[in-house]
């Protein structure tokens, strides 16, 4: 795919500051001017979002990992064709909060990871030029997660185990591809956050 635009990432587990930092960088580029356009996974395309409804809120043993795995994996292709593509294709900056690494990760737990990277490889096909990773301690994570009392707690209350699982396979994955992830200590302060992952991504613009 030709894309003149630049596709950015956020990863992390649940709580460790996204939605923050994406905001934060969006803005800054826009000040810039950069056209940006800020997106979210599951979500960002009116049907992603309606499937994001049914795979965020529930009981946490309400789909199956196989069932799961190909809700994420439609409401992806949805965002990609009618959101990422155009934007990436029209030079704009694309910043993500989670995207293919949050299902490698979470759907991809159960012993399905192959079929994760299968599917990915057969329906989506693309990743971030740039993943930014927001590491920091699960617990401290799971309490700000739970603190936000919203109705989209499925992932959440799975527990501090999950948390602690997913924490160390996202690490895994920045070690296995250094040159796209870019690993952030995300128990600072957040203005100190911000400013190390504007310099990444000021170093991939230039």
């Amino acid at each position: 795919m030709t894309r003149p635009g630049l596709f950015i990432s956020f990863e992390g587990i649940d709580g460790s500051g996204k939605s923050t930092q994406t905001q934060a960088l969006a803005a800054y580029l826009r000040e810039k001017g950069h056209e940006v356009v800020l997106t979210r996974e599951p979500g960002g395309s009116p049907g992603a979002e309606e499937i994001r409804a049914l795979v965020l809120q529930g009981e946490p043993d309400r789909w199956s990992a196989e069932t799961e795995l190909l809700l994420f994996t439609a409401a992806r292709r949805d965002h990609l064709e009618r959101v990422i593509w155009p934007a990436l294709e029209r030079g704009a900056v694309v910043i993500c909060d989670r995207f293919a690494d949050s299902t490698r990760m979470y759907q991809g737990r159960s012993g399905l990871r192959d079929k994760v990277d299968a599917l990915h490889d057969l329906m989506i096909g693309v990743e971030p030029d740039l993943t930014i990773l927001i590491d920091m301690d699960a617990a401290e994570a799971l309490s700000r997660a739970k603190a936000r009392a919203t109705d989209e707690e499925r992932f959440e209350d799975f527990g501090l185990g999950l948390q602690e699982q997913m924490r160390a396979g996202f690490l895994e994955l920045a070690k296995a591809a250094p040159e796209r992830f870019c690993v952030i200590d995300g128990a600072r302060v957040p203005a100190v956050i911000c400013a190390d992952i504007i310099l990444a991504v000021d170093a991939r613009l230039s």
